[in-house]
């Protein structure tokens, strides 16, 4: 079974995923880069401050040949007066 490597980037910060994870195809690949992102976005809510101009982060999916996928979500909150 490959072998695949799920690197985060949350704004700037990238960090490398040495041990990745042995899947069958490039649909469990997509679906494990989406949970894993979903995840990576629910903890920035709640953990970091939301900046005016948005919050981007990404799961760079790769296996030993090179990129295979990019999954991206960006979100920002605008506040307005009542």
């Amino acid at each position: 079974m490959p072998r695949f490597y799920f690197d985060l980037r949350d704004g700037d910060k990238l960090a490398v995923d040495e041990e990745g994870l042995e899947l069958p195809d490039i649909g469990a690949v997509q679906a494990e880069a989406a949970i894993s992102l979903a995840d990576m976005a629910r903890d920035a809510v709640h953990s970091t401050p939301l900046v005016r101009n948005g919050h981007r982060m990404a799961i760079e999916v790769r296996d030993d040949a090179g990129p295979v996928m990019q999954v991206r979500f960006s979100f920002e909150v605008e506040t307005r007066k009542h």
